[in-house]
């Protein structure tokens, strides 16, 4: 990892932003730290971040909140961290288009490999500018076009969506699979990589999120249909643009 990656460490608790700073700071990472979500927002509008460790439970705005304000216009790393045991905020903060969530006590090495990875993959998609990118790191399907390099939706008129990091993860395993039914249990054990606790709840919510930015209507999905039962369905037929 680059010595420029830079960390934005968000938490009320002083002791765990010291031990995030140092340990990061002797990993050669560049760390800010700031203990609410408005000090966060001051930052973001003035340094280039690469990944943020938010704590959801922050005085006044919290990070779920932050999170979801984030999405909108950035693609920055969002690593929630929280001291609770909860499935449902892990949900939530799915919904809310974080990347990862870890719990609190953690492992500082894991911490580390997860927002290492994380900072690259972030670093990939900002550095490169859409004309980087050869004609084999695209692949269309019906009127959309998935930047494989980049995690972006490209539709007709050359407008793009971005994808976070789960979405794209779906996305790609369900395009591998086209045509074919995919389990629950078969879409996790695939995307497993993204270190999320998996449940069948974090598929649904993922199937959720895509279907909203290909605009393909929940009530009567074509794009992404649900086989009541069993799972979910990809029905056009991927092509690689070569």
């Amino acid at each position: 990892m680059s010595t420029e990656a830079r960390i934005l460490v968000v938490d009320d608790e002083e002791l765990t932003r010291h031990c995030l700073r140092s340990y990061f700071e002797e990993e050669g990472y560049t760390v800010f730290t700031a203990d609410t979500a408005e000090q966060a927002e001051a930052i973001l509008r003035s340094e280039a971040i690469d990944v943020l460790l938010l704590d959801i439970r922050l005085p006044g705005k919290d990070g779920l909140t932050l999170t979801r304000e984030l999405r909108v216009n950035t693609e920055v790393g969002i690593i929630l961290v929280t001291g609770r045991q909860d499935d449902v905020d892990r949900l939530i903060g799915l919904e809310c288009g974080a990347d990862e969530y870890i719990t609190k006590p953690f492992n500082p090495r894991e911490i580390l490999a997860r927002t290492k990875n994380l900072a690259r993959r972030v670093r990939h998609c900002t550095d490169q500018k859409p004309t980087d990118s050869l004609p084999h790191n695209f692949k269309s399907f019906d009127r959309w076009k998935l930047n494989l390099d980049r995690r972006q939706l490209i539709d007709e008129q050359q407008q793009t969506t971005q994808l976070t990091e789960g979405e794209f993860q779906l996305l790609n395993t369900l395009m591998i699979n086209a045509g074919k039914v995919m389990s629950r249990i078969q879409i996790l054990e695939q995307i497993r990589n993204r270190e999320w606790i998996p449940s069948d709840r974090t598929v649904d919510v993922l199937i959720g999120r895509l279907r909203r930015k290909l605009n393909d209507d929940p009530a009567n999905p074509r794009t992404i249909l649900t086989v009541h039962g069993t799972g979910y369905l990809f029905t056009p037929k991927p092509v690689d643009m070569t």
